[in-house]
């Protein structure tokens, strides 16, 4: 497994195109790799993710079975570099074999956290509704938790050791179809419970709409402050 970070030049135009479209970035990312096998195993899919550390700073992290060639999205939407690499692309295996029951880290995850249901008391068939108020999306997180191998560390107040941004909903074209995607961005601290599911699920994604930016669930050794909470 690979993971990758891609400064974004959000001022190009094939920028400003990406990141208006998780289509349009699903087939940049989809390009990345010449075999299916790169893009998708058994037991690993690419995953990717939009983060904006600051303003005017976009990246976008991939977590793959293969090694992308993005080559393609530096001549679009990148960076121009007199030194160095357009792109940082790390083996991930050795984080992911150094899980262990009882360990903490911090956490980040953008996710369209959803539930089924019907439209109308009548209606047949099922469909996917968006939770849209912020208590729904932290119990929809915490709901999962345990079924991916973690559990949410709390505060001392008792409520989870949450923050959610960038609550957002988005309609793109898909096709001739539209596609309304409702996503929300979690940073918090977590606890390994079970290692082999969290390593599923940091290859495999959380929740729906994994095509397009969401489920990515990556790690970071938690500060002191964190850690003490």
């Amino acid at each position: 497994m690979f993971l990758t970070r891609f400064p974004v030049n959000p001022a190009r135009r094939g920028a400003r195109k990406l990141l208006s479209s998780p289509q349009a970035m699903h087939a940049g990312v989809r390009a990345a790799f010449r075999t299916p096998e790169e893009y998708e195993g058994p037991d690993a899919r690419t995953l990717w993710r939009l983060d904006t550390p600051a303003p005017a700073t976009v990246y976008l992290y991939i977590v793959s079975p293969g090694r992308p060639d993005l080559t393609h999205l530096v001549e679009q939407a990148g960076w121009p570099t007199a030194d160095g690499e357009p792109w940082v692309t790390r083996h991930y295996d050795a984080l992911l074999e150094s899980l262990r029951p009882g360990q903490r880290w911090a956490f980040r995850l953008t996710a369209n956290p959803t539930h089924s249901g019907r439209k109308t008391a009548d209606a047949k068939e099922t469909q996917r509704f968006a939770y849209l108020q912020e208590e729904h999306q932290v119990a929809w997180l915490s709901s999962r938790a345990a079924r991916h191998g973690f559990e949410l560390a709390t505060q001392r107040d008792g409520r989870p050791n949450l923050r959610l941004h960038r609550r957002q909903t988005q309609t793109f074209k898909r096709g001739m179809d539209a596609v309304t995607l409702t996503t929300v961005t979690y940073d918090g601290l977590l606890q390994v419970n079970n290692a082999d599911a969290l390593r599923r699920a940091l290859t495999n994604g959380i929740g729906h709409a994994k095509a397009y930016g969401c489920g990515l669930l990556t790690l970071a050794p938690p500060s002191p402050t964190e850690a003490d909470k």
